[in-house]
């Protein structure tokens, strides 16, 4: 970020009509008409970003007017919702604080804006990307204010439609969140609209090749795809205009995304995804005690017509989704002979499908109370928050994140985020940051108020821990933690406060033993831990060592029985083990040889691969190969390890660990690396060999494994080959799909 002294007329004439657009659309929606406070949040944001520009180059404030529109237009919030994006990067970026937006602007817009400098400062800082999973939960638990998840929405979006001005690790880094977190978000909030463009905005970015050569795919087939869906719907329009019903009905092609997600995870190539597209079949009705009646009078129509797949049925209007999604699907068997899927719904029903809560404020007529909707609109969607069941939660499924009503999510005074259990205290958090912080707390803030280290905490609390040198830990404190990791440290803490007294209680064992000449066995300390009700040698040496109790002389003739009974077998086992220690020298000379160097991330990494080795690890979760399109990410040893762009895995680490990733490119390489290859087909016999002839006798690939099973005339092979690069697989799957029988070669990961 430059800072720039003035703006050009040109650029204070695009800030103006930017505003305006948001104003305009502002005043035709049915929200209560706040024109004066939007005016001045937008004053006040001018100035507080007076002088500072985007990467991009434009006036910063061009960014917050884009996340007030989307808000506004996009999403359907009022106007303390455009007011609170305005202002969002206000108290983040300028001098201003949340004490100044109260008092300019009252209590709910610097609720607000308090809520998204959480979000920002805390997850997606230089530092804290690695929060991307405890935010997640953050969001799923915010159920105070849901604006708060809504505009951030808004700026995810903005940000994605202006990603194209950023670096490349920083492409990879702000796409993979998008996918991880903000996508499958919106869906579950029933933003539809936003959910398809932010997948296929992050795809666009992660695989700009593959999304390039799908679009153009798209185009190429979009002559025969009109033609297919006008044989289809020919006949459906002709008894939809008999019904006297006034609608519209329009093929939906999949998204770019969505298309891609078929094609990998099925292997098949683009001319094989025959649910291209579906039909949409949206109807006008005054009265939505009708609409219900209708979509099945229309099923029965198109049942009339043609074939239908019965296990294809889903019926959304008698059970919505949880996000307020309403409609009712079929599929069908078209002309051509493939399956086409109808989806029937209302006009009301369809603006809810897409845009969610904004689709409710249409349909509310004067005066209106932005909150009250919003708690209306989040009823229909409230299993998000209330029903931890993962089947209620289908998008977690795919996330594997397991979110548990038991837990909740805290800040720190830095805004990084704490994710514990139900009824965690300030004392969990204090060991949670450190050991030491533990045992020297003495209090906690909370919100900013006082409290004692017994404090249980909610989701969403600012959590501040207080110490003191003079502070110790107490045994008390184990009652009111919770969590496994506290408890731990403060085990861990109390036992060296306590080891002068256990050495004291050692050598009162240690003597008496010596004195009545008895063995030092495990029989012998079994017998006292029973008779004393402690779990191990030193709880036994603390009490002794406390005083608490006493070794008497009755004690002798039961201890010297245990000690005789000692046998061969555990005076083997009681031999110590021997540790041979590495010298001093050979550990200095190791560690400066392991010593890694340090590796530019704003710079394209190159993989080398010679016969020295290589400088860097290839992924064991996805296998990529030379030639693959691929990401690295740096180890805490220092280590590169490369990941295919779309592995399970590498979204993960994209999301969650930003400023450790790589662009990266193949140099030419002269190395063997693995590759899994699956073939299907018609069995036959010979077909094995010929297989085999074409692998390893013509084409020279060395096969290290091969795995095949015929059934019922047809076969699957699993098999591993060593290649150089990509280009080898790709003529490999080629050659063998030209076997006679084999239907379908592709490489697996």
């Amino acid at each position: 970020m430059a800072e720039e002294k003035f703006t050009t007329p040109e650029e204070d004439k695009m800030i103006e009509d930017a505003f305006n657009e948001v104003l305009d659309g502002y005043l035709k929606s049915n929200h209560r008409k706040k024109v004066e406070i939007i005016k001045r949040a937008f004053d006040f944001a001018k100035e507080a970003h007076k002088g500072i520009r985007r990467r991009s180059g434009e006036p910063y404030i061009m960014h917050p007017i884009a996340v007030a529109k989307i808000a506004s237009q996009e999403i359907g919030l009022g106007s303390t919702s455009i007011c609170a994006a305005l202002l969002h990067d206000v108290v983040e970026d300028t001098d201003f604080t949340v004490e100044d937006i109260e008092q300019h602007f009252g209590k709910k817009i610097a609720q607000l804006v308090a809520g998204l400098t959480k979000i920002s400062g805390g997850i997606f800082g230089a530092q804290a990307s690695a929060q991307a999973e405890n935010f997640r939960k953050l969001l799923l638990t915010m159920s105070e204010d849901i604006r708060v998840v809504l505009i951030k929405m808004a700026d995810r979006l903005h940000n994605m439609r202006t990603l194209g001005s950023m670096a490349p690790n920083k492409q990879y880094k702000i796409a993979g969140e998008t996918l991880y977190i903000y996508a499958p978000l919106a869906h579950r909030l029933g933003l539809f609209a936003i959910k398809t463009e932010l997948e296929d905005l992050a795809f666009k970015y992660e695989h700009p090749d593959a999304y390039r050569k799908i679009e153009e795919q798209i185009q190429q087939t979009e002559k025969k795809r009109t033609a297919e869906f006008e044989d289809f719907a020919a006949p459906i329009r002709r008894i939809l205009d008999n019904m006297g019903l006034k609608y519209t009905m329009k093929a939906r092609v999949k998204s770019i995304y969505s298309i891609w997600n078929k094609m990998e995870t099925k292997h098949i190539p683009f001319e094989e995804v025959y649910d291209l597209y579906a039909v949409r079949i949206i109807f006008d009705c005054d009265d939505p005690s009708k609409e219900k009646a209708i979509c099945w009078q229309i099923y029965g129509a198109i049942n009339e017509l043609y074939r239908f797949h019965p296990d294809r049925t889903r019926n959304w209007i008698g059970n919505p989704k949880a996000n307020g999604y309403q409609a009712l699907h079929m599929t069908a068997m078209g002309p051509d002979g493939n399956w086409v899927e109808v989806q029937i719904r209302s006009r009301h029903m369809d603006e809810i499908a897409e845009k969610g809560f904004a689709a409710h404020w249409k349909y509310k007529v004067g005066e209106g109370d932005e909150e009250s909707e919003l708690n209306a609109w989040l009823r229909t969607i409230k299993d998000i928050l209330d029903n931890p069941e993962p089947n209620a939660i289908d998008f977690l499924d795919t996330l594997k994140l397991n979110l548990f009503a038991s837990e909740i999510v805290v800040f720190t005074p830095k805004g990084e985020l704490i994710t514990l259990p139900n009824n965690a205290t300030v004392l969990d958090v204090a060991f949670d940051l450190h050991s030491q912080i533990g045992c020297h707390c003495i209090a906690g803030k909370v919100n900013h108020k006082l409290v004692p280290l017994s404090q249980k905490l909610r989701s969403g609390d600012q959590v501040e821990v207080l110490t003191s040198q003079s502070q110790t830990p107490k045994e008390e404190w184990m009652e009111f933690l919770v969590t496994a990791k506290a408890k731990t440290r403060l085990r861990s803490a109390l036992r060296k406060l306590q080891q002068p007294i256990i050495a004291k209680g050692k050598e009162i064992f240690d003597n008496f033993l010596k004195q009545h000449d008895i063995t030092d066995t495990n029989e012998v300390v079994t017998k006292l831990q029973g008779m004393y009700r402690v779990n191990n040698r030193d709880e036994l040496y603390l009490l002794l060592g406390r005083e608490e109790i006493v070794l008497s002389d009755y004690l002798v003739k039961s201890l010297k029985k245990q000690s005789s009974s000692k046998g061969l077998l555990s005076k083997i086992f009681s031999l110590p083990l021997a540790v041979v220690p590495k010298s001093k020298e050979k550990e200095a000379e190791a560690t400066e040889t392991e010593k890694p160097q340090p590796i530019n991330t704003k710079e394209t990494y190159h993989l080398r691969y010679d016969e020295n080795g290589s400088n860097f690890r290839l992924a064991d979760c996805c296998s990529p190969i030379p030639g693959d399109n691929v990401l690295g990410f740096i180890e805490d040893n220092g280590e590169v390890v490369v990941h295919s762009i779309d592995c399970p895995r590498a979204l993960a680490l994209k999301a969650s660990f930003g400023p450790r990733l790589l662009s990266t490119c193949w140099d030419a390489t002269n190395g063997k690396f693995m590759a899994h290859i699956h073939i299907e087909g018609i069995d036959r016999f010979g077909i094995l060999q010929e297989l085999i002839q074409t692998i390893s006798t013509h084409m020279s690939i060395n096969i290290r494994s091969l795995h095949i099973v015929a059934e019922e005339e047809v076969f699957r092979c699993d098999l591993t080959v060593l290649v150089e690069d990509s280009d080898v697989v790709t003529e490999l799957c080629s050659q063998v799909k030209r076997i006679s029988g084999v239907r379908r070669a592709t490489r697996i990961h």
